[in-house]
């Protein structure tokens, strides 16, 4: 099992969503979150005075699945995420070790 990590772009989540359905993603967990990376955030003006954005807002998106459907998750996200543009965000793969469904007591790939 993996559990996938992306950052994205907000305007984005509806078209990864629909990109990891296709794939046979079955849950998902979003979150806003707030952050920067090389771009370091941007400049702004309001009333005349330049002021700095330090994090800038960004969807995170968490799934944990069969590590069969990772390569095609994974090509699902970039795909539909893409943009083009600075800040088109990150794709994290991470090994997971055991899940539980707290409900039935089901383990591991059973539980997700």
């Amino acid at each position: 099992m993996k559990k996938i990590e992306a950052v994205i772009k907000p305007f984005k989540l509806d078209d990864v969503v629909d990109a990891l359905s296709e794939v046979g993603v079955e849950g998902i967990t979003v979150s806003e979150v707030r952050g920067f990376g090389r771009q370091k955030g941007r400049t702004e003006v309001y009333k005349g005075a330049e002021y700095v954005v330090d994090f800038l807002p960004k969807i995170k998106i968490e799934v944990v699945l069969p590590s069969a459907l990772v390569e095609s998750a994974v090509e699902a996200i970039r795909k539909s995420a893409h943009t083009g543009k600075i800040g088109d965000g990150k794709i994290f793969v991470i090994p997971v070790e055991s899940a539980l469904r707290i409900r039935t007591g089901e383990k591991d790939e059973q539980a997700i």
